[in-house]
């Protein structure tokens, strides 16, 4: 009896691994629907460098040196992702009025701060990073050959949106 209870267990596992993958929902142009890309905690670290090392091969393809994560622009762009989110609006201003120089000076960077990128979205870092790519301004805000740190936090929201910051200075 005891042997049964342990096979059912077994065929039933089997069964539901031969089971054929459900295929994606796609959206009315074809596209597969996005799913909610949840961040936690200790993701931070990996996405951080995963933005840091993706940012550097960019630059390296156009002939920029490499950045470094800087904590000081990193606390300056956490900072600005959380204020977006209770303004409710991407935009370079807090809700105190600060530019994102102000933002830079209250973390006691001294360096000059090289610029910004925002975006509020429910994709995922790399996804915001190729969006950046594709406009001109944030563009040479990345491949800024004078900046030498870099600062990159975000803000999720409970329905899933994420505020997107990236800082460069140098």
């Amino acid at each position: 009896m005891k042997r049964l209870f342990l096979i059912f267990p077994i065929i039933a596992l089997l069964i539901t691994a031969c089971a054929e993958p459900q295929p994606p929902r796609l959206g009315p142009d074809g596209q597969p629907l996005p799913q909610l890309y949840r961040i936690s905690a200790r993701d931070t670290n990996k996405i951080q460098f995963r933005i840091l090392d993706s940012l550097n091969a960019l630059r390296q393809a156009a002939g920029a040196g490499a950045v470094e994560m800087n904590s000081q622009l990193n606390a300056a762009a956490i900072t600005h992702s959380l204020d977006m989110s209770r303004q409710n609006r991407p935009w370079h201003f807090g809700s105190d009025g600060s530019s994102p120089l102000d933002r830079v000076a209250r973390t006691g960077y001294t360096k000059t701060m090289r610029g910004e990128a925002i975006s509020e979205t429910y994709e995922t870092e790399l996804q915001t990073l190729a969006a950046w790519m594709d406009e001109t301004g944030t563009r040479e805000v990345i491949l800024d050959p004078n900046a030498v740190d870099m600062g990159f936090a975000w803000y999720q929201e409970p329905n899933g949106k994420i505020w997107w910051t990236l800082l460069l200075g140098g």
